[in-house]
């Protein structure tokens, strides 16, 4: 599970916008841009490539 501390300090690459974790804990949402970055092996892939669409989810 990936710590609160870090959560509160990452920001959307996009917007610079805030993120929040997803419900199944396993992706951060950024609801400005509508994406949703995994979390593989306990750390947050912020890479836009990589982001799927929030209305995927």
């Amino acid at each position: 599970m990936i710590s609160n501390d870090l959560i509160d300090i990452l920001v959307c690459p996009q917007c610079k916008g805030p993120v929040r974790l997803t419900a199944a804990g396993d992706g951060l949402v950024c609801e400005q841009c509508r994406l949703v970055y995994e979390i593989r092996d306990e750390i947050p892939v912020m890479l836009i490539d990589e982001a799927r669409d929030l209305k995927d989810e």
